[in-house]
């Protein structure tokens, strides 16, 4: 088959209206220029355009011989096609009369033969690229520039003429029509398609249309073979530059008119995606190939800038699919080293998927392997764990059952697409080949096995199993000398981030702390934000070494971390979500909560963080409570309950979950489920299980039975000195109030109404007011005996159905951190109490709560006492609220 010309490809080709329409409005200007690869439709275009451009202008049309080095001859041509526009002259006739056109001679002979002319002449020059004559371009310019206003000139070439055009581009005189314009887009290769009788579906017709990228010829030399093949959908699944009719077509049509360096330079980078000067070198074996490249895209052969720079290249993908074969046909033998020369400088670079890849293609599928493992964290952190699918497809089959790294990489993507039984089968198959792996990566890969059981464990909920990697990676990630877990790695900061959450939701809060704290850090030296965001996004529980307000800071700061970095959406900020929704509820402030709350149900993902989700659940339960809503409240409690009970291990929410989802039964008058609900429950030491006992209140309460509950409440331990904030302390003062109060002892329900508040006050935990509807009970609180006016206030309105002040409300500036014992006294100060009474409340001198006040002023910029309330209620010291003392 010989090749198909241009021309030829132009047969059978779109009426292209779009284009016909453009090319009008381009003549408005003084020059147009027509600039893409051979193949792209040009003279197509400008004889359908010259066809129909008849009516008040003459259109002459030349075609610049291949090779045109005669000035003379080519001005010969212009001035018979302006003198005879209808037909094509022939080059072998015009000899005779050259000798009459040289030079400047044959320039203003044709300026003349335009001016003539009576209507407007639009001279088209195609192939302008084969003009090689340095004086005809010079003469060109001043034809240009000397020509009649009315006069109109088309240039079009495979490159950008080398012709002064600046002056007319600065008077915006010119037009450009380039090869993006003259692609065919996927719309008109179906209509292609149609017109020629081949019948392609959709998808085949669109992955035709990408292969082409739309280059006209490609699209019609694939339509020809189509019209030919039994088996359309097959031939398009197969198309490719190395089509004959394609090759031949891109042979001689582009390669063979390159040098033999170019030629050497194209084959031998064909093998990469994408290049550089620098990269084309390394493959090339010599310099130079930077202006090679920028010269190919000036000539419009096929090769694409990737940036505004244009340091990085690309070629058309029929190009390339050519090259490739070319290079296997003549030079087979340097393929494999092509690869590794590309692997190497890519691995330099960090471009580690390249280098995988092709280590992969030079048959090295070891060296790929433990490539991959060694940046596998790192590459799951740049969210390119599709990349990571793609190159384990590319892998042997069955590889992974002999070699542990690359097990590793199948279990790290398994576990990012929720496929746990198969991430747990890698592992274990990782694990099983640890103690023959060589000792020089062994301790490495198992510090990644056991970061990465420990992932598995927070997606799938069973934290209990992996105790033994905590202590694993706990003593590794503390080793910081040793080279699998070196400070600065992406592995020691996926450890300590998984270590850390494990750890929160076991309850292991100061080493969760300690750990998130330095992984944190050093994702933010390394650079890893979505590392950062993670450690960040679970240090938001309060414990006894982090105070509630210091948690809600961190959750905001987590939040507003994520959202910096364009990561507010991903599912690993939904603990922080979830922490500041609980937070706002239990300190009353539910328009908060409810914002929080609907914020993490946008980004939680069940199945990669079901302990985050048992939380959101709860949150929901809650708000609904406050607001009397039962049902709904114990609808989410229960899932709550059914998602915790999924989780093994996870103890931080458990026995809340139980705890509030019996106390809902009991108030809805189902005792019987109740008592079942607690009887699922393990009871373990400690203050967590305070829930249970005021569950078990709350029953005996329901039940008509207030001794019970007195009795139930006994047992909770620690009650009079709580460690960190008395979440669960607060309810049972409550509690045993509401007790109190059934049996008619006033007196012991104030005691345990004032002591709920005492509670309540150093963090401000409203919630278990509104929960146990404590509304009667506050009632038997005389207002001038209450140490806690100012948040009895606050709880007052809420219960009256007024919202309460934001603990977010403005602040002034940074005041000096008083002392727990300044604290204890400020309390007071809202109060009628006198300093003499404030000493015996606290069992010290009056001397003492003097030199505590002076403290209080000095550090709060007061001058009295009221002065001193008024600025400590701006820095949320104590609660805002109505400036009364008491109940109303």
């Amino acid at each position: 088959m010989t090749s198909l010309t241009t021309t030829q490809l132009a047969r059978g080709l779109l009426e292209r209206d779009d284009l016909l329409q453009m090319l009008d409005r381009a003549v408005a200007k003084r020059v147009t220029v027509v600039s893409a690869p051979p193949g792209s439709g040009k003279t197509s275009l400008l004889r359908a355009w010259a066809n129909r451009s008849t009516d008040g202008r003459r259109v002459a049309f030349v075609s610049v011989e291949r090779d045109e080095g005669d000035a003379q001859r080519f001005w010969s041509a212009v001035l018979d096609a302006i003198r005879s526009p209808e037909s094509p002259i022939d080059p072998e006739t015009q000899i005779a009369t050259t000798a009459e056109h040289e030079g400047d001679e044959g320039v203003e002979s044709v300026r003349a033969e335009v001016a003539d002319h009576v209507e407007p002449v639009v001279l088209i020059i195609d192939d302008l690229h084969e003009l090689k004559s340095a004086d005809a371009h010079s003469q060109l310019e001043r034809l240009i520039a000397d020509l009649p206003s009315s006069a109109r000139v088309v240039l079009s070439s495979r490159r950008d003429p080398p012709l002064r055009l600046h002056q007319l581009r600065l008077a915006d005189e010119i037009a450009d029509i380039r090869a993006g314009n003259l692609r065919f887009t996927e719309r008109e290769t179906v209509e292609l398609l149609a017109a020629s009788g081949i019948s392609l579906s959709s998808a085949g017709a669109g992955a035709l249309y990408r292969r082409t990228e739309g280059w006209a010829a490609g699209v019609r030399l694939a339509v020809i073979s189509l019209s030919r093949h039994p088996d359309a959908e097959r031939f398009v699944a197969e198309f490719s530059g190395t089509d004959r009719a394609i090759g031949e077509y891109l042979m001689a049509e582009m390669l063979d008119g390159q040098s033999s360096e170019v030629q050497s330079m194209l084959l031998r980078t064909s093998l990469v995606g994408r290049l550089n000067g620098e990269l084309a070198d390394v493959l090339a074996g010599r310099s130079g190939s930077d202006r090679m490249l920028l010269e190919l895209e000036d000539a419009n052969a096929f090769v694409v800038s990737l940036d505004a720079q244009r340091t990085w290249f690309r070629y058309h993908q029929l190009l390339a699919d050519f090259l490739r074969l070319e290079l296997r046909r003549t030079h087979a033998d340097e393929v494999p080293d092509l690869h590794r020369r590309a692997a190497q400088w890519f691995a330099d670079h960090g471009d580690v998927v390249e280098a995988v890849r092709h280590t992969l293609a030079a048959g090295d599928w070891p060296d790929a392997a433990r490539l991959l493992a060694d940046h596998l964290f790192s590459l799951t952190l740049d969210g390119q764990e599709g990349a990571i699918a793609v190159l384990l497809r590319s892998f042997p089959g069955g590889a992974s059952a002999d070699h542990p790294e690359l097990a590793l990489a199948h279990a790290a993507v398994q576990l990012t697409h929720g496929q746990l039984e198969e991430a747990a089968a890698q592992l274990a198959l990782a694990e099983s080949h640890v103690q023959s792996t060589p000792p020089a990566r062994r301790r490495r890969l198992a510090v990644a096995i056991a970061s990465l059981r420990l992932a598995l464990a927070r997606r799938s909920g069973q934290f209990a199993e992996v105790i033994e990697q905590v202590n694993l990676l706990d003593t590794s990630v503390a080793d910081e000398s040793n080279e699998p877990a070196a400070r600065g790695t992406e592995l020691r900061g996926v450890a300590l981030m998984n270590l850390g959450i494990v750890e929160t939701w076991c309850r292991r809060f100061d080493d969760a702390e300690r750990h998130l704290a330095e992984g944190a850090a050093l994702a933010q030296a390394i650079g890893r934000p979505y590392l950062e965001v993670a450690c960040r996004a679970h240090q938001v529980f309060p414990t006894r070494l982090v105070s509630l307000a210091t948690a809600r800071e961190r959750g905001r700061e987590a939040v507003a971390l994520a959202e910096r970095h364009g990561l507010g959406d991903r599912p690993i900020l939904t603990p922080a979500l979830g922490a500041l929704a609980f937070w706002a509820t239990w300190t009353g402030e539910f328009d908060e909560g409810e914002h929080w709350l609907g914020r993490g149900r946008q980004v939680a993902e069940p199945r990669s963080d079901p302990a985050a989700v048992v939380s959101l659940h709860l949150v929901a339960g809650m708000l609904h409570a406050v607001r009397g809503q039962q049902q709904s409240a114990l609808e989410e409690f229960a899932e709550a309950a059914q998602a915790q009970s999924r989780l093994t291990g996870a103890g931080a929410l458990a026995t809340p979950s139980a705890g509030w989802l019996a106390a809902t039964q009991a108030r809805l008058g189902m005792p019987d489920e109740a008592r079942a609900t607690l009887a699922g429950v393990s009871a373990e030491p400690g203050r967590r299980t305070s829930s249970i006992y005021n569950a078990r209140a709350v029953i005996c309460l329901a039940g008509g039975d207030p001794a019970g509950a007195l009795d139930v409440l006994r047992g909770v331990p620690d009650i009079t000195s709580p460690t960190g904030p008395a979440f669960t302390l607060v309810e049972t003062h409550l509690l045993a109030g509401i007790a109190h109060l059934n049996l008619g002892d006033r007196h012991a329900a104030a005691a345990a109404a004032e002591a709920a508040l005492a509670a309540a006050e150093p963090d401000r935990l409203i919630f278990p007011f509104a929960m146990t509807d404590a509304a009667e009970l506050l009632g038997t609180l005389p207002g001038h005996q209450t140490a806690h006016g100012a948040l009895l206030a606050d709880i007052a309105d809420l219960l009256q159905g007024r919202s309460v002040p934001s603990a977010d409300g403005q602040r002034g500036p940074e005041v000096e951190e008083l002392s727990p014992s300044e604290l204890r006294v400020l309390r007071f100060l809202p109060t009628n109490l006198t300093r003499p009474d404030i000493a015996r409340e606290l069992y010290v001198s009056v001397n003492t709560v003097n030199t505590h006040v002076r403290n209080i002023y000095s550090k709060l910029d007061a001058h009295d006492r009221s002065s001193a309330v008024r600025r400590a209620r701006e820095l949320r010291l104590l609660s805002t609220g109505l400036s009364r003392t008491g109940w109303d």
